[in-house]
């Protein structure tokens, strides 16, 4: 039967637990305000001031126009001169990424509506060698567009103005610091969690709780849910900071950020859970939730790498990450606002795969008779 006064006492023994370790505050707090920071500045996935050399074979009104162009763009940082073999050398050291080439009969081309231009890029890089590629069409068609020519060159009558909806500066940091948080909170619930049971059981205490009238629930609860506060604590401050230092806008509801959280965390820490009742050794522990909780978020949940082009086997994998609709839904609060067609199945499918994880950890001690493991185990 459960009683409340045993579960309070395993809950202040955690919670005394959590403050008198230091790695529980390393990882609660300490990384997770790495990550983040790290998110916001080291990584980014929008490619700027892209080192490109210039070649202008022979000076014209329009080389010198398209050439300033090229300058005025955030994409490039141009260097110019009049000789490709100048900028060979350097194309072939990786200092620059393209050699872009206005031949020299660029002005005389243009007369005859006919103009083209070279760009030898860099392959060494594909993704950089496709921003190269993406970004300088883009720069010699706005060109031609203001020149008064369109793509083919003819006199465009066709007005088209483009606008970005729920990220309009395009800045890669507006969904990578939303996605961060899901991380963080798979690192603090997976692999603290882990380390809860494996911890008792190399201090010798686990045998010492399991002597005393304490029932499974009772000890489920006490152990994970000082762990839930904490992970919902750092979510407030890694929120608070995304929001006031890097600006990132919020278009959501601050209770279904805290809703949506929370149920997070049921498969979050069962996963942790689950893996502290089929270790009793923390090393083993750490390493299990770094390899199914913590790789699996980062890599297969659609938080750098687009699930789309994944191949087919491993789509159908990543429907078991909860990772995979936290981010969704964070994304979605973040950027879009609370659109619940978006939110309620993402929810719904993150709860499923929690419940799963906890009627597992259930089924392993009740239909074996233990707790988290028999002593004699």
């Amino acid at each position: 039967m459960f009683k409340i006064r045993r579960f309070k006492a395993l809950f202040i023994k955690e919670s005394y637990q959590i403050i008198r370790d230091p790695s529980s505050i390393l990882i609660a707090v300490v990384l997770p305000l790495i990550l983040l920071f790290l998110m916001g500045y080291a990584i980014s996935l929008d490619s700027k001031h892209i080192p490109v050399g210039f070649v202008v074979e022979k000076s014209s009104k329009y080389s010198l126009s398209l050439t300033d162009a090229f300058r005025m763009s955030d994409s490039f940082d141009v260097k110019v001169g009049n000789n490709r073999k100048d900028f060979q050398d350097e194309l072939q050291k990786g200092t620059i990424r393209a050699i872009i080439i206005i031949p020299s009969t660029f002005a005389k081309d243009l007369e005859i509506l006919n103009p083209k231009i070279q760009i030898l890029i860099d392959g060494t890089e594909p993704n950089i060698a496709g921003f190269v590629r993406k970004y300088s069409n883009g720069v010699w068609l706005n060109w031609l567009s203001q020149e008064g020519f369109d793509k083919n060159s003819a006199k465009s009558s066709l007005d088209v103005q483009t606008r970005y909806w729920f990220n309009s500066p395009l800045l890669s940091s507006y969904f990578l610091l939303p996605g961060s948080i899901a991380i963080i909170l798979t690192l603090i619930g997976t692999l603290l969690t882990a380390l809860v049971v494996a911890r008792e059981w190399e201090r010798g205490t686990m045998e010492a709780i399991m002597s005393t009238p304490i029932t499974i629930m009772e000890l489920l609860l006490g152990k994970i849910l000082p762990y839930f506060f904490l992970a919902m604590t750092s979510m407030i401050i890694c929120v608070a900071i995304a929001i006031l230092w890097f600006e990132i806008p919020f278009r959501g509801s601050f209770l279904l950020l805290f809703i949506t959280s929370s149920l997070y965390l049921i498969p979050a820490l069962g996963l942790g859970l689950l893996i502290s009742t089929l270790s009793k050794n923390q090393f083993v522990a750490a390493q299990a939730a770094l390899i199914v909780g913590f790789l699996p978020a980062f890599l297969l949940s659609g938080f750098i790498f687009q699930i789309n082009s994944m191949p087919t086997w491993l789509q159908y994998l990543t429907h078991i990450i909860p990772a995979r609709y936290f981010i969704e839904i964070l994304q979605c609060i973040f950027l879009s606002g609370d659109i619940y067609e978006v939110i309620l199945p993402n929810v719904i499918a993150m709860s499923i795969v929690g419940i799963v994880i906890f009627f597992i950890i259930l089924k392993i001690n009740i239909s074996e008779n233990k707790i988290l493991f028999d002593v004699d185990g």
